[in-house]
């Protein structure tokens, strides 16, 4: 009864109208509350597995392979921790920026290159040099979101360089 109704006052169509995209963000509305308790249990699982992840660093033999999963992993949550308080939709969005384009490019790429140089390639060293694009520039897309840091911190390193 309820589809004769939406079809017959024309609701139908513009549900149809709309893209996967929109109708995937209606439907993940989530109240203000939920969403900071998602971000603080995605944020909290993504620190702890750092934090787990530096601390299995030294055992031997599975040790840094261990760091790499744990190490990456954390950094995904931390990222999706945000998705919670923004959105999905939005968080892409601002990702995307022209400011955060490539921020995010490099930082996805070392995410995917960490785990393909430690599993796939199974080089170590390789694998090493990935995590540390991986703090840098997740660094740099964090530093994104607060006005002027970024131009301060060419500065300062421009001055230093000089």
């Amino acid at each position: 009864m309820d589809k004769l109704k939406s079809v017959l006052s024309g609701e139908e169509a513009r549900r149809d109208d709309r893209t996967i995209l929109e109708t995937v963000n209606e439907a993940s509305t989530l109240g203000w509350g939920t969403r900071l308790k998602g971000f603080v249990a995605c944020f909290v699982v993504g620190a702890a597995c750092t934090v787990l992840g530096v601390c299995v660093l030294f055992l031997p033999r599975i040790g840094l392979t261990l760091f790499i999963v744990f190490y990456t992993f954390g950094n995904i949550c931390a990222l999706g921790s945000t998705m919670f308080l923004m959105g999905p939709m939005k968080q892409l969005k601002r990702m995307c920026d022209k400011t955060r384009a490539l921020a995010t490019t490099i930082m996805i790429t070392c995410l995917v290159l960490t785990l393909c140089a430690a599993f796939w390639w199974k080089n170590f060293g390789l694998a090493l040099l990935f995590v540390i694009l991986q703090v840098l520039s997740f660094t740099w897309y964090s530093l994104s979101y607060i006005p002027c840091v970024r131009e301060a911190i060419m500065r300062m390193v421009a001055v230093c360089l000089k």
